[in-house]
């Protein structure tokens, strides 16, 4: 693999007009395609297989008619403190938003609460819901504007108006505070890492042409393909940051090549063919980790992480290809200037090109003198910030997790405050009376076995469909929606619903979001751990072939589950204890997003290879070169580990500048990757493994003869290139207007 990269880098650098032409021209393809795309509707979370979904799909056999129904919206109404809604000026104020409302553009219909009954027992608060004939995407700002306007006017006749459903609902907007510093802190990393504005421009530019290039084509595909924001946003979270972190590792050795004095197109062809090759390795454990997301079976999982999988696989190609045609068009300017003086006429050969790599170095001796030391506190350390996963609970978020600050968040706590916390999240039961003799009786039955299940707020009548053979009825429970409660309760209601099927032979069904919810997030438990196995055993396999080593592959995948257990630790003790909740704008704890751990695994999972890799190839390129154990270990720490600091310090920085985003799930995922990744890579990569490596001495590269014979060579370390010779340098290359087609 190393000499076909190798191939591959210099022919990109001989033609750089025609490969950055070719990136060029797919750039503009994409934002083109993007921008005429039609925008995605909503989509909620299936989970096929399961007796909520079951459900669902009934529903939409029996009852089409309630699928074409757009967006809804909720109007809660708070009458002043010592008033009642019900008092004829308050009331007037409440008809008055409403009449304002009807026949109002995109408006199929409003509810009278008055009416209709949703006026609280106490009667201070009062909801009206108003129905849309388009998708909440599809709203246009005057029908948002005159929703907003009906509110305001309520408030000015003295009621505390607020907005629930699905019509205010927005795809998340991009290029935050926060992401934005992410994205300086990479580039002042850079900077400081390369020691060159040009070189670190060059890591910036290319992973944003990769990032651009994946977004747009997620934003062309949502609609036919129903992807969503998330899934969006996932993207542009991995693309960038692998986009840096590929572009830096390629690009610091080929700083490392010329700085040995090798010809400018011999050194990009070096790089790709040695540093690009733990570039795919580690692209394609990324890639393999996410795409096999899918086989968990949920549709909008399997979305995000093909998503993701794109992204990564995109800032593949423009490292192994964009970034060499860049150094023939940056020329030495590329290089640090202590190097570019160094490699004139007359100037002396640089040993290092900067400080960090004799603190790497420093940092490998320390731990080779105290490895025990370092491996008992680094793992105790680790385990201990590990100890809350064992509290994990996980859930879905809906309006009850959102700030304070949102219309939304404040409709859920009016709504909880006057109709019961259950509210928010009714049950629906669904009746299949398809094989029962007496419809009519099979309800009236299913209806008492509800009320009397303990727990039950309240039963709506049923409604049967046009053929009678399917009713609907409502129940809402006396708990909220995410907690312990609400969640024995439907499984009480479908043990007490058996006894109804075997008397009358119809099937009854729980279903609705809060059901949806509880089984996605009881399957994705279910999950976790076989998911976990597949990618721990296909972590040693991948490692056992790159490094020819037993040992390495183990302790890397206990490693890894050091650092993902460390990292689902960090998400309990702040979504679910609420600790420093408030720093990162998390007002409401409760259940970790279901969809978290496992998405979490799939790309750590490859992140963590990213480091192990680029940190291991040189200590095993040294170790075959005849290095005593620890000098092999100082080597790889001399030559990566100032970079592998730097990629990890650039990709928790974007991945933490995701956590001021509004969404629950970019949030959570922003906190939960940032943590893993800077567990992974500064206490288990810069620390565990040399430790432990230090104490297995010569028997960490151990392999069975057996398996030396059989497993294939992948030249991670570029053993095909030795036989390349590096030619001159040239120094007619000061300035990158002098640089003739094919050199430096």
């Amino acid at each position: 693999m190393a000499a076909f990269l190798y191939r591959i880098g210099r022919w990109a650098f001989r033609r750089r007009r025609l490969v950055g032409g070719l990136w060029l021209g797919a750039l503009l393809l994409a934002i083109a395609a993007a921008a005429l795309a039609p925008a995605a509707e909503d989509e909620d979370l299936s989970m096929p297989g399961t007796e909520s979904q079951k459900a669902f799909d009934l529903l939409d056999q029996r009852f089409p008619q309630s699928n074409s129904q757009g967006a809804e919206a909720r109007l809660v109404f708070q009458a002043p403190d010592g008033q009642r809604v019900t008092a004829r000026q308050n009331k007037a104020a409440v008809e008055d938003a409403l009449g304002s409302l009807d026949g109002g553009p995109q408006v199929a219909s409003t509810t009278d609460p008055y009416e209709s009954g949703a006026v609280s027992e106490d009667g201070t608060i009062a909801y009206s819901t108003v129905t849309y004939t388009a998708d909440a995407v599809d709203l246009t700002a005057q029908t948002r504007t005159a929703l907003e306007s009906a509110a305001g006017q309520a408030r000015d006749a003295g009621l505390t108006v607020e907005i629930g459903g699905s019509a205010l609902d927005a795809e998340e907007a991009m290029g935050g505070t926060t992401e934005i510093i992410g994205v300086v802190v990479a580039a002042v990393v850079l900077v400081l890492a390369l020691g060159s504005l040009v070189a670190a421009g060059l890591s910036l530019l290319t992973a944003f042409v990769g990032v651009a290039i994946a977004f747009g084509l997620v934003s062309a595909l949502a609609a036919p393909l129903g992807l969503t924001s998330t899934v969006a946003i996932l993207t542009l979270m991995l693309g960038l940051a692998v986009g840096i972190d590929y572009a830096l590792f390629i690009t610091s050795r080929f700083r490392d090549e010329r700085a040995r004095g090798v010809d400018p197109e011999e050194a990009a062809g070096r790089a790709v063919g040695t540093a690009g090759s733990a570039v795919v390795f580690a692209g394609a454990t990324v890639f393999i980790a996410l795409v096999g997301l899918g086989v968990v079976g949920i549709p909008e999982l399997t979305k995000m992480g093909l998503g993701g999988a794109g992204a990564v696989a995109l800032a593949v190609l423009v490292a192994l290809t964009l970034v060499p045609a860049l150094f023939g068009f940056f020329g030495r300017r590329v290089l640090s200037r202590a190097v570019r003086k160094a490699t004139r006429p007359g100037g002396t050969h640089p040993a290092a090109a900067g400080g960090w790599p004799g603190l790497g170095t420093r940092w490998a001796r320390f731990v080779l003198r105290r490895p025990v030391a370092v491996l008992m506190i680094t793992g105790l350390g680790l385990g201990a910030v590990a100890l809350p996963a064992l509290s994990l609970e996980l859930g879905l978020p809906g309006d009850e997790s959102k700030s304070v600050e949102t219309t939304q968040r404040r409709a859920y706590d009016l709504l909880s405050e006057g109709f019961g916390p259950g509210f928010n999240g009714p049950l629906t039961v669904v009746v299949d009376m398809s094989g029962s003799a007496d419809t009519r009786a099979t309800a009236d039955l299913v209806v008492s076995m509800v009320r009397a299940v303990h727990g039950i707020a309240s039963v709506g009548e049923p409604v049967l469909s046009r053929t009678e053979d399917t009713a609907v009825l409502t129940a809402v429970p006396r708990t909220a929606p995410n907690s312990g409660e609400t969640k024995d309760l439907v499984h009480t209601l479908r043990d007490a619903a058996s006894g109804v099927e075997a008397d009358t032979g119809a099937d009854v069904l729980v279903t609705g979001t809060t059901a949806m919810n509880i089984d996605i997030s009881e399957a994705m438990s279910d999950a976790l751990v076989p998911y976990l196995t597949v990618v721990i055993g296909l972590a040693v396999l991948l490692l056992t072939v790159v490094f020819r080593s037993i040992l390495v592959p183990v302790k890397a995948a206990l490693g890894f589950l050091l650092s993902v257990g460390a990292a689902f630790g960090v998400l309990v003790a702040v979504f679910q204890w609420g600790w420093a909740a408030g720093l990162i704008g998390v007002e409401q704890t409760g259940p970790v997003m279901s969809l978290m751990p496992i998405l979490i695994i799939g790309i750590v999972f490859g992140l963590a290879m990213d480091y192990e890799v680029f940190l291991l190839s040189r200590m095993r390129e040294a170790h075959v070169h005849g290095a005593s154990p620890g000098e092999a270990i100082v080597s790889g720490f001399r030559h990566s580990g100032r970079v592998v600091a730097a990629a990890a310090i650039i990709m928790t920085s974007v991945f933490a500048g995701f956590i001021g985003m509004s969404n629950p799930t970019i949030q959570t995922m922003g906190v939960g990757l940032a943590a893993a990744v800077a567990f992974d890579a500064f206490v288990v990569r810069m620390a565990i493994a040399p430790a432990a490596l230090a104490l297995l001495g010569r028997r960490a590269w151990w392999l069975p003869r057996i398996l030396d014979r059989v497993l294939p060579n992948v030249d991670i370390e570029g053993e095909a290139l030795s036989g390349h010779v590096p030619g001159p340098a040239r120094e007619s290359d000061t300035s990158v207007r002098q640089l003739p087609v094919g050199r430096d």
